[in-house]
């Protein structure tokens, strides 16, 4: 089985993100950044896949030349073999024109299910998966907390508002990974020693034969605004405070 696995490197959950003073971005120095979360369930999935059924894993990502330490830890994990799609003509690309890149590299390689993870935590767009099974002509199922193989087909589960549905889907074909699909691994050593030998094929705009344009762009970054000072009422008397409390809620927050 040829399984493909397409990762994005982004800001770590517990960084501290600042946006630049003219609203053009997010401050990136001094920033962690790491395997997207969603993306590393699409990972561990897909390891699981060549486990139980063999072939191999190949990792796939956009990203400047950071987003190779991503590939290195989803090799270390244990996948074959990565493709790095490495040109600043994709730098603040959109979900159509990241889609279109990862087609283009996607489609020189055999592939039998490729795996995304339902959404990246930094643009939230959960459009790439949708937009590359598009592009590639093959059947989707998004957004799964359960994945059997077998017989040349798959069946997952897809969760929906008070019941699952169980869906029929033959190959080849994508899906999107969602929390609750599995408990990806932590690399380890003899993985991260390995990972450093493991071939990774760089690739530029030209050479996948793509021409990059972005249809949508993100206009301006705006902070959330800084919340307002809590109120702590003291004293001793609980009659006194729910009194307080309430005058509090109706009078200056209103909401009674």
């Amino acid at each position: 089985m040829n399984i493909v696995a397409c990762v994005k490197q982004v800001p770590d959950t517990e960084a501290q993100i600042k946006v630049k003073p003219d609203g053009s971005g997010i401050e990136e120095g001094g920033i962690k950044w790491v395997m997207n979360p969603y993306d590393e369930f699409g990972v561990e999935e897909a390891l699981r896949l060549k486990e139980k059924n063999g072939g191999e894993v190949t990792i796939v990502t956009v990203g400047p030349a950071r987003a190779m330490e991503t590939i290195r830890t989803a090799l270390a994990m244990g996948a074959d073999k990565g493709i790095h799609i490495c040109d600043p003509a994709f730098d603040g690309a959109d979900a159509y024109a990241t889609a279109s890149a990862l087609a283009a590299a996607i489609k020189g390689v055999p592939h039998d299910i490729i795996l995304c993870g339902q959404r990246a935590i930094d643009d939230d767009s959960a459009q790439v998966g949708a937009v590359l099974a598009e592009l590639l002509g093959i059947p989707q199922v998004t957004v799964i907390t359960k994945l059997e193989y077998a017989d040349g087909a798959i069946k997952a589960i897809r969760p929906i508002e008070g019941a699952q549905l169980l869906i029929a889907c033959p190959l080849p074909c994508l899906v999107t990974a969602q929390k609750g699909l599995n408990e990806p691994r932590y690399a380890s050593l003899p993985g991260i020693m390995k990972a450093k030998k493991k071939p990774v094929d760089v690739k530029d705009a030209a050479a996948l034969g793509v021409t990059v344009t972005a249809n949508a762009k993100v206009a301006r970054f705006i902070p959330p605004p800084a919340r307002a000072a809590g109120k702590i009422i003291c004293g001793d008397d609980p009659a006194m405070k729910a009194r307080e409390l309430a005058r509090l809620l109706r009078e200056e927050a209103k909401v009674i």
